[in-house]
């Protein structure tokens, strides 16, 4: 953005969160000049705290939210196909509870869930005997009777960051931890002043801004426009707890409580379990959210009393938590308040816009950067049409025999490296894994070991490629290392960044 003739992007987006993710790649691809920036990370903060599900939403059919579920259920099946390293089917069981609803209700949304799915590749959702039967194995002798469906379960934080990488393949620039400090119009275009991490300021020129910060959606419009607007959002965190693995199997668990809401219990990076989550109501946003101790009892009491063994919170290894910035429609509780999101434009046929995006959610990001795309068409024209549904996300090509034939190609191509280390970096980069192995052909050839099957090989792959600069960007959203690499490993590791790698 310096030297020679100025730049003038046809998007900054702000917020590289999945919505500004998503929304990059597709107007990249589209031939427009984009720029997208984060006060943070990619994916720092909601997009990397989810319950890591891509699903319909089985629970807004009790809300009567018909095309939201069918839309989602859509996505569900388009980022299947286009992310197979990142996404699988996973089944879900639900412990059923007579108190609560009865069996024949549980069994017609199930198969509305089903109808609405429209030829999905998904298994179909029936009823289990849970006696004596894996799935019951874990459950308290109670619940005799349950049912089954599939989801989608997925890695949050690199679906969101290989958005971004793809968005750079099509020549989009992407800067990190740096903050949007204020924009004008000037030109018939925004001249927006961005702030680094170190505190130096830069201006860059844009003819559309996009607003896509999440729980921050209100401060930015406010920075930029002088008001937050009549549309609010419901602030809502959820946390969750990763376990030591509380049973044996690969199914997930629907448990549901006495207050209405639901909780998951879903297998985890091989040896753990994660359980998730809570809503509890915020009234600005967090840039660093944390569990709190009512918030993990109440997770471990759900857990407790559907399972035979009782879950406490010193049993964690760790916790997370995230914003979910939901379009405030005047539902009572968060439960109920719809998952649809609302797209807003400031700014006349004349003026350089700004559009707000109010809400939304990890499964259906790509229609959502669609419909802005869609809304923008007056300012964009000779825009070209939609692709991002037919074209794999990066590493995501592999071909008829699927993550079974990648790691049948890896093992021949690198027969002296682990097995669980080339599945552990095929689910993380799917045909991009060679590109991270190299040359080498042993573990001493990937260069200094930090734990967790973390290789120096990987850091340098991750810092060069996709934008990591700390521990924390490696460890637990570029991989999810930190689950397995002790305190030393973290201390190596960080000289190993300070260092500039190999």
């Amino acid at each position: 953005m310096s030297g020679g003739a100025e730049t003038v992007f046809d998007l900054l987006i702000v917020g590289a969160g999945i919505n500004g993710a998503g929304l990059a790649r597709d107007a990249a691809g589209r031939g427009l000049k984009v720029l997208i920036v984060d006060q943070g990370d990619i994916g720092g903060a909601t997009s990397s705290a989810s319950t890591k599900l891509i699903h319909g939403g089985l629970r807004y059919l009790e809300h009567y939210e018909f095309g939201l579920v069918r839309e989602s259920l859509a996505e569900r099946e388009t980022l299947l196909a286009i992310a197979p390293h990142l996404v699988r089917e996973q089944r879900f069981v639900i412990p059923h509870t007579p108190a609560l609803r009865p069996r024949w209700m549980i069994r017609l949304g199930l198969a509305l869930y089903d109808g609405l799915a429209r030829g999905s590749s998904l298994k179909r959702a029936e009823g289990v005997d849970l006696r004596g039967t894996p799935f019951g194995a874990p459950l308290r002798p109670e619940f005799a009777h349950g049912f089954a469906y599939s989801d989608l379960a997925t890695d949050d934080a690199r679906l969101t960051l290989l958005n971004v990488v793809s968005a750079a393949q099509f020549g989009a620039q992407a800067m990190t931890r740096t903050k949007l400090v204020g924009a004008r119009r000037e030109g018939g275009a925004w001249r927006a002043v961005l702030q680094g991490e170190d505190g130096t300021q830069r201006e860059c020129a844009a003819r559309i801004l996009v607003n896509a910060a999440g729980p921050w959606t209100a401060a930015v419009r406010k920075a930029v426009v002088g008001d937050a607007g009549p549309e609010t959002l419901r602030l809502v965190k959820g946390s969750h707890l990763v376990t030591p693995r509380l049973y044996e199997g690969s199914q997930a668990y629907l448990l549901q409580n006495d207050d209405g809401r639901i909780a998951f219990v879903i297998p985890f990076e091989g040896d753990f379990s994660l359980v998730g989550t809570t809503e509890v109501s915020l009234q600005a946003p967090d840039a660093a959210p944390r569990i709190d101790a009512a918030e993990a009892e109440y997770l471990c009491a759900l857990v407790s009393r559907f399972f035979r063994a009782t879950l406490t919170p010193d049993r964690a290894v760790w916790s997370y938590s995230g914003i979910r910035a939901l379009y405030d429609d005047g539902q009572g509780s968060a439960t109920a308040v719809s998952r649809e999101y609302r797209l807003t434009v400031d700014g006349g046929p004349k003026e350089a816009p700004l559009l707000s995006i109010f809400g939304g959610k990890l499964t259906t990001y790509r229609r959502l950067a669609e419909r802005v795309l869609d809304k923008l068409r007056p300012w964009l024209p000779g825009l070209r049409p939609a692709w991002s549904g037919q074209v794999h996300l990066p590493g995501g090509g592999l071909g008829p025999h699927g993550l079974a034939g990648l790691l049948l190609e890896l093992a021949r191509r690198y027969p002296r490296l682990p097995p669980e280390r080339l599945e552990a970096l095929a689910r993380r980069h799917g045909t991009l894994a060679a590109r991270v192995l190299g040359a080498a052909q042993t573990e001493g050839e990937l260069g200094e070991h930090f734990g967790g099957g973390l290789h120096a090989a990987e850091v340098d792959y991750l810092v060069a490629h996709e934008w990591a600069r700390t521990t924390e960007d490696i460890l637990w959203r570029r991989t999810k290392c930190g689950l397995r690499v002790d305190a030393a490993g973290r201390a190596r590791l960080a000289d190993h960044i300070e260092g500039g790698g190999t």
